[in-house]
């Protein structure tokens, strides 16, 4: 058996979270139940449209990408297919970044590297900067996700893409101090508990989850530097949480960048 057969037979031989196109023409098996893996195909189409808007007829040649959260790397070695010139995957599970160190070998992807951090600790400098900035299911399972908004805006060149589950959301004003002084609130953030799921490869690292609501992400990407505050509706047909507004996507651009 040669090497590339070999590991081939490596891969198929176990599921993955994503169906990932094979080099026979075959994809790997999904673990998870029929129908929901609709979401990676809703997103990557979703996502296609978002870099349209915020690049234009760009060169991607000359660009540089980075996914935040990439888990498997299904997206960044989409970006990496795409043309750009090079594609940096971060994940704080180190199986994960074996598992797309793995796939882009398999793939023949060559313009991607990945790193292990983790993002509720990671700094500007662990990252470097670049062009565009995913950050795909990462959002919502974070203790601090102001914090991630803010490293992902330190980290931004041009265009970034965002997309998390959000919860419903509540308007009006709130007593802040006294009776006679309110202030509007802007969003809301509901907490999750996934402190007995940490383990579980698809959870957040900390267990304390912060769901924000689709005003509180639109309001909040403004309030750390991004403009062209962008939502990317799902398309008819895609997956059902994204037709329903249950997760969101956001394009947001930096200051003078266009």
């Amino acid at each position: 058996m040669t090497a590339a057969a070999a590991l081939l037979e490596q891969v198929r031989a176990r599921r993955w979270f994503y169906e990932f196109d094979l080099p026979d023409g075959t994809r790997t098996r999904t673990d998870l139940p029929p129908g929901v893996e609709t979401i990676h195909t809703t997103r990557r189409e979703m996502l296609d449209r978002a870099l349209a808007h915020a690049l234009g007829e760009a060169d991607l040649s000359k660009l540089t990408a980075v996914d935040l959260a990439c888990h498997q790397g299904w997206f960044a070695l989409h970006l990496a297919r795409r043309g750009f010139g090079a594609v940096l995957g971060i994940d704080a599970r180190g199986s994960h970044i074996e598992d797309m160190r793995l796939m882009a070998q398999l793939q023949g992807v060559s313009n991607v590297r990945v790193a292990c951090h983790d993002l509720e600790e990671a700094h500007a400098g662990d990252v470097g900067m670049h062009d565009v900035t995913l950050m795909f299911g990462l959002l919502y399972h974070l203790e601090n996700p102001v914090r991630a908004l803010r490293l992902a805006r330190a980290v931004t060149r041009r265009a970034f893409v965002v997309e998390t589950q959000v919860v419903p959301h509540v308007e009006g004003h709130v007593e802040w101090g006294s009776s006679e002084f309110h202030r509007p609130l802007r969003g809301i953030f509901g907490i999750v508990d996934e402190t007995q799921e940490t383990h579980a490869p698809e959870t957040g690292t900390r267990g304390i989850c912060l769901a924000p609501s689709l005003p509180a992400l639109a309001w909040l990407l403004r309030r750390v530097g991004f403009e062209n505050v962008t939502r990317v509706l799902a398309p008819d047909g895609g997956n059902e949480q994204l037709v329903r507004h249950r997760r969101a996507m956001f394009v947001a651009t930096v200051p003078g960048s266009t």
